[in-house]
């Protein structure tokens, strides 16, 4: 069964998804829809990384929720920063932050996560994982952002990948 469905999530997603975006269960698009479930992941399957070994769901969720709060606060700072620039001009950096995290998995996470919070870009990773060079809109103090980032993100991200 699992040379059928070496990822069945997705095949479920990708069955549905065609015949959303179809509008029609008709029995050829049933048939697409099918054989797309099936062949897709059996063809990309060498293109998958590695299975992620996802521990602690609480952390998951804390962490999700702390992303959350961080985006609306970050909007916020990042429109006030932006409204005020004549007056006020942003103190915009690259920070080089070291990782301790080295999962490419929870890399994976935290390099979203940093693309969704506005006013961080993640610009660069060490070819060693070892340090990432991140650009900030607004940095008071980098020393306080490093720890907050690694405390934030960092942190939960290696409880729940390594």
């Amino acid at each position: 069964m699992k040379r059928l469905f070496p990822a069945p999530l997705l095949s479920l997603a990708l069955f549905a998804l065609w015949l959303l975006l179809n509008l029609s269960v008709s029995p050829g698009n049933v048939l697409l829809a099918a054989a797309l479930a099936i062949l897709a992941p059996i063809l990309m399957a060498p293109l998958r990384p590695q299975h992620a070994h996802v521990r602690k769901p609480m952390t998951i969720a804390r962490l999700i929720g702390r992303v959350g709060v961080d985006v609306i606060v970050s909007n916020l700072q990042v429109a006030r920063g932006v409204l005020r620039a004549n007056s006020h001009p942003p103190r915009s950096r690259f920070v080089r932050i070291p990782l301790d995290l080295r999962d490419a998995h929870g890399l994976a996470a935290l390099s979203m996560i940093t693309t969704v919070v506005p006013g961080t870009v993640w610009s660069e990773l060490a070819l060693d994982r070892s340090v990432l060079l991140l650009h900030v809109f607004d940095l008071e103090d980098e020393h306080s952002f490093i720890e907050h980032f690694k405390d934030t993100y960092e942190r939960p991200l290696m409880e729940i990948f390594q």
